[in-house]
């Protein structure tokens, strides 16, 4: 979250800021991502990670669309701006992946907890 948040503030900074609409969701990605991680590495509420998937996923799906058929009239070619948009595509999947094997091992605790069923 922190990785992707750092990404989108920086590009915010240099050049995107200025991208009507676009400029402004890099920011407000900026502001949550690195927020929602610092929340999470502190010990903030189990709810937080289901956030930071959900979020992540999320920002694949604008970046997918971005370098598809646009995203509020912004299109991207590839992979650029280098190395940014593979850096922040590898820490939103990673995160989405984190998130799904915790909900795994959540609900195989879960299982265990409850014991045999009569």
């Amino acid at each position: 979250m922190v990785t992707s948040g750092g990404v989108h503030a920086y590009l915010y900074l240099h050049g995107y800021g200025h991208i009507p609409t676009v400029g402004t969701g890099f920011l407000v990605q900026a502001a949550v991502f690195c927020s929602v991680g610092v929340l999470i590495l502190v010990g903030g509420p189990s709810w937080f990670l289901w956030a930071s998937g959900l979020f992540s996923a999320g920002a694949l799906g604008a970046f997918a669309l971005s370098r598809t058929v646009g995203l509020a009239g912004f299109v991207e070619k590839g992979w650029e701006p280098a190395p940014y948009a593979l850096v922040s595509a590898v820490a939103e999947i990673a995160a989405v992946l984190a998130v799904a094997v915790w909900m795994v091992q959540t609900r195989r605790q879960g299982r265990a907890n409850e014991g045999p069923s009569e």
